[in-house]
């Protein structure tokens, strides 16, 4: 193994930093590795907005739930951006097609690609560093606080800072479960290494709550994705352009 893949293994979230914010430097240097990330046919279809803005953070937190989205080194927003070709399209004169599922995914993956270049980066520096979907509990309250045009949609943010706690790692899915060779393996061909796996994560639940809690994996997942969520994002997108509107 080399010291990358050690960093990449030991990978762990963090919700809980020291009150001291980036410095401009380390804002930079981080954006700047997110942005060396892979791109869709160079497109660049993301932007990074940092937000500083005590009431803009506080207002985020109400929509996240999550004190640290307002508590932390500095938090990023990582945005899906067609605005800018679009208006570059308007004073070139070519007029471009952007609204499609294609682009939605385009998009997503390369703010995604450049989000985990930003976390690594981040650790890297002995930061820490914790995802926020929960931005999208109200993605039309985000857009309308951090003022963003059509075009535009917040997909997650990032805290990033200075770690005040060490975190704990969860156990990811066993291999057999996730790679597949050639063709597609059945559920029902890796089954016993889920439940094994299922097993371990219960007991890690119960270790770390004591006692409070003890659902698997399986438990968890199917019980979140059994309920529905975020019904308006689907209108939200077609608000901002998107999904043929």
């Amino acid at each position: 193994m080399n010291q990358v893949i050690d960093l990449l293994k030991n990978h762990r979230s963090i919700r809980k930093f020291k009150d001291e914010q980036l410095d401009q430097d380390t804002i930079r240097e981080l954006v700047t590795a997110a942005q060396a990330a892979s791109t869709s046919s160079y497109v660049q279809a993301y932007s990074i907005l940092g937000v500083t803005d005590p009431r803009k953070k506080a207002a985020l937190r109400e929509i996240s739930t999550q004190p640290y989205v307002e508590h932390n080194g500095h938090l990023f927003v990582f945005l899906m951006d067609y605005n800018r070709h679009v208006e570059l399209s308007k004073e070139k004169g070519t007029p471009i097609d952007h609204d499609k599922t294609e682009q939605l995914i385009v998009g997503t993956v390369d703010a995604t690609l450049a989000a985990q270049n930003l976390a690594v980066a981040a650790e890297s520096m002995g930061l820490g560093m914790c995802y926020i979907g929960s931005l999208r509990n109200d993605m039309a309250r985000v857009i309308e606080i951090l003022e963003l045009p059509k075009g535009v949609v917040p997909l997650f943010g990032m805290v990033v800072g200075i770690p005040d706690q060490e975190g704990s790692q969860k156990e990811r899915l066993p291999f057999e479960a996730v790679y597949h060779e050639n063709t597609y393996t059945p559920v029902a061909e890796v089954k016993d290494a889920i439940d094994s796996y299922d097993a371990r994560i219960s007991a890690y639940y119960k270790e770390r709550s004591g006692g409070k809690r003890d659902d698997s994996w399986s438990d968890q997942v199917i019980g979140m994705l059994g309920k529905k969520q975020r019904l308006d994002v689907d209108q939200v997108l077609k608000g901002q352009g998107f999904l043929g509107q």
